[in-house]
């Protein structure tokens, strides 16, 4: 009895030895990730910050209202190795793009505006390029949410089928046909990218996300900071590691100029989870 105690012990002491407790935004959290033997790399996003603000960027509420499931007809597609929308739909200017939420809780919105100005577009064959208000969200959305502190991307999306959302161009207000859950499955996401476009998910943010500046991510160091949404876009393959592509909404100075990958296939930090989209009227 005492020797398994003992070994139990040792185990979950090596545990610990093998990943150290470093400090957030640290340059040994750095230089431990870069050490690794791992598929990413790591350096400094934020300057001259504390962890506060930091943290308060992941506003998603994780495992909220679900919408409907839409289960996609993967059968009749023949899903390429790689899906990159940017170059699928190069008159659909948004999809390139890259917003900065601010000090804001606010991804949940960044997301789902960001998603649905690119769907917009391509379901409009590129002749409507527009780019929906996430500030919209923030300020009329009462049900998605506590606003900065924090929302649901199912609410924002189910706020775009019912209201609509307005615009700060030429055209007053969108609204969607429908908008739905999507199956964890990995074919069943792929398939919806490659059909309709850029979808909204959200995942569990650990702090060494916080330092990724490229690879594909997976998770290494530090504990979890939150909750966070994106917008997921397209798939691929980097030195025999499936990924994710997905923008990010902190500017163009995190990450590869905003966007980055991670790991596609595991449900790594919940990123299949929580996928949700819709179709514009």
């Amino acid at each position: 009895m005492w020797r398994v105690i003992f070994l139990a012990l040792v185990s979950g002491l090596s545990i610990s030895w093998a990943r150290p407790r470093l400090p957030p935004l640290s340059h040994q959290m750095v230089d431990y990730i870069n050490k690794a033997n791992t598929t990413w790399k790591a350096g400094h996003n934020f300057h001259n910050v504390d962890y506060s603000y930091v943290k308060r960027l992941c506003g998603t509420l994780l495992k909220g209202p679900k919408l409907p499931t839409m289960v996609q007809y993967a059968g009749d597609v023949e899903l390429p190795d790689t899906f990159d929308p940017r170059q699928q739909w190069p008159n659909c200017p948004t999809l390139k793009e890259i917003r900065d939420q601010g000090s804001c809780g606010s991804c949940w919105a960044f997301g789902a505006a960001e998603a649905i100005s690119d769907r917009v577009c391509i379901h409009s064959n590129a002749k409507v390029s527009v780019e929906i208000s996430s500030e919209d969200l923030l300020s009329c959305c009462d049900s998605c949410g506590m606003g900065c502190n924090g929302g649901y991307p199912s609410a924002a999306w189910d706020f775009w089928t019912t209201e609509g959302l307005v615009t700060g161009g030429l055209y007053d207000s969108h609204v969607g046909k429908n908008s739905y859950s999507l199956p964890s499955e990995e074919q069943q996401i792929m398939t919806e990218l490659l059909k309709n476009g850029p979808v909204e998910g959200a995942f569990t943010v650990y702090e060494d996300f916080l330092l990724y500046k490229s690879g594909v991510y997976q998770h290494v160091s530090g504990s979890a900071v939150g909750g966070h949404a994106i917008k997921v876009l397209g798939w691929g393959e980097e030195g025999g590691t499936p990924y994710w592509l997905a923008a990010n909404s902190w500017n163009t100075d995190w990450g590869e100029n905003g966007f980055f990958k991670i790991l596609r296939g595991k449900d790594h930090c919940g990123i299949e989870s929580e996928m949700v989209a819709g179709v514009p009227v």
